[in-house]
C-alpha cells in the first residue's frame, strides 16, 4: 500500500508539472481575461456576461500575441511580445515551484533555489512555446532582411 501510495504521488506532481509547463504561455492571457472580466462583473455585466467578456479577451490577448510574434519583422517587437508573455509565465512558475519545494524541503535557501529555476525553466518554455511560429529571416539587420543578390546563373540553367 506504500509503495501503491508513493506511485501515485510521483505520477501526481509529474502530471501537475507537466501542466503547469503546458499552460506556461497561457498565464498572461488568463490575467488578461481575469482583470477584464472582473471589471465586467463590477461593471453590471453579471456572471455569465462577465465570463463571456473575460474568455473574450484572453482568447483575444493570445491570438493578437502570437500573431504579433509571428508577423512582425522587428526583433524588438517580437522580443517584447514573448517577454510579455514569458515574465508572467516565470513568477507563475517561480510560485509554483516555491509551494511545491515546500513538500520536501526543508531549507528556505534550497527552496529559493528551487523557485528561481522553475522561473527560468516555465519562462523560458513560454518564450519558446510563443516563438516557435516566428520565421527567421537571414541577415536581419535592424529588423529588415536585406535583400539578397539572386545569382544569375542557377542549377537549372547549367542543366541546359
Amino acid at each position: 500500500m506504500l509503495v501503491l501510495g508513493l506511485v501515485l504521488n510521483v505520477l501526481g506532481i509529474g502530471l501537475f508539472c507537466w501542466l503547469i509547463f503546458m499552460l506556461a504561455v497561457y498565464a498572461l492571457p488568463f490575467f488578461v481575461a481575469l482583470s477584464i472580466g472582473m471589471l465586467a462583473f463590477h461593471g453590471g455585466a453579471g456572471v455569465v456576461g462577465a465570463l463571456l467578456i473575460g474568455l473574450a479577451s484572453g482568447a483575444l490577448t493570445l491570438a493578437v500575441g502570437q500573431v504579433g510574434v509571428a508577423v512582425s519583422r522587428v526583433r524588438t517587437l517580437r522580443i517584447a511580445i514573448a517577454a510579455a508573455f514569458a515574465v508572467p509565465a516565470a513568477i507563475a512558475g517561480y510560485h509554483v515551484m516555491f509551494a511545491l519545494s515546500q513538500i520536501g524541503v526543508p531549507s528556505l535557501a534550497w527552496r529559493e533555489a528551487f523557485g528561481c529555476l522553475g522561473a527560468v525553466c516555465i519562462g523560458g518554455t513560454a518564450w519558446t512555446r510563443l516563438t516557435v511560429f516566428a520565421e527567421t529571416r537571414p541577415l536581419e539587420s535592424a529588423g529588415v532582411a536585406e535583400n539578397m543578390p539572386r545569382p544569375g546563373l542557377t542549377a537549372a540553367t547549367h542543366e541546359r
